[in-house]
């Protein structure tokens, strides 16, 4: 039935500053901005991958702590954690290790929202 999931919605105070952190800082391309129903929206991500949806409002759907997260992979956490360190974005937990072929960090976005960035041995 299901082919593959399309999108990921995230509901933002600032729309601009969900931009600086997803496309400016950790280099997600933005595939496209339009406003709908008098609110601005991107759609971010690499081409056939998973989107994820910017929708700008004040009101909060999804709060924080609703344990939501959303995870990139990246081909080397420790030259991502130098990265973020020089953007100053700091690590929120981690680097956890599981098991020999997994590494991760959680860093939050302008929303409070964790993102996940693990390295696949």
């Amino acid at each position: 039935m299901l082919i593959r999931l399309n999108w990921i919605t995230l509901r933002v105070r600032d729309l601009e500053a969900s931009l600086r952190f997803y496309h400016d800082m950790l280099g997600l391309p933005i595939q496209r901005r339009f406003e709908s129903r008098g609110r601005q929206i991107a759609m971010l991500g690499l081409e056939n991958e998973t989107k994820l949806e910017l929708i700008e409002g004040s009101e909060t759907i999804l709060k924080p702590e609703a344990g939501v997260s959303i995870g990139y992979e990246v081909g080397s956490l420790d030259e991502a954690m130098k990265q973020l360190d020089i953007l100053g974005i700091p690590i929120a937990r981690g680097p956890v290790q599981p098991n020999p072929h997994l590494r991760f960090i959680y860093i939050a976005d302008p929303d409070g929202f964790e993102v996940q960035l693990a390295e696949h041995a």
